[in-house]
């Protein structure tokens, strides 16, 4: 989880820059950007350490693993058991993401899948977990606008 620490103009110039190149090294950002290199890595370690950075792991699209169907579940839980609920939803590989939504139900959870047989089942798993009470599940039929963040970057840097 990120701590609440508001980026400057040098954070955002580093990030950007990671941004068009995930592989960049401290030197060549140091250089890119014109830093010294102590203040590239105090940047990157501050940002670590804050839970700014995610782990360093490459996105994959789960098409290229079988996992062709692309689904969002909203599912209501007993408040009361929260933590179970998110402890047995973390137990499902096809659950990818859960987030605490506000509205008619209290999680959304992204979900991937082989085709709709394996969705059927997938959603058989979330109901079956402790604290579940009900499931509404959404089709992506196709992504339009992908996961980005280089938009919000840019603000801060201009």
């Amino acid at each position: 989880m990120c701590r609440v620490r508001r980026l400057d103009t040098t954070d955002a110039r580093i990030l950007l820059a990671l941004d068009s190149d995930p592989r960049a090294t401290v030197l060549g950002l140091s250089r890119l950007l014109g830093l010294a290199r102590g203040t590239v890595q105090a940047h990157l370690e501050r940002l670590e350490a804050d839970g700014v950075l995610d782990s360093f792991t490459r996105r994959l699209a789960p098409a290229a693993l079988g996992f062709t169907v692309t689904a969002f579940v909203m599912v209501e839980i007993h408040q009361i058991r929260q933590d179970r609920a998110l402890e047995g939803l973390s137990q499902i590989p096809e659950v990818l993401e859960v987030h605490g939504i506000t509205g008619e139900s209290d999680l959304m959870c992204h979900v991937a899948a082989r085709d709709a047989d394996h969705l059927y089942l997938v959603g058989q798993a979330i109901l079956a977990v402790e604290g579940v009470t009900r499931t509404r599940t959404s089709l992506a039929m196709r992504e339009l606008v992908p996961y980005r963040i280089t938009p919000l970057l840019r603000g801060l840097v201009e």
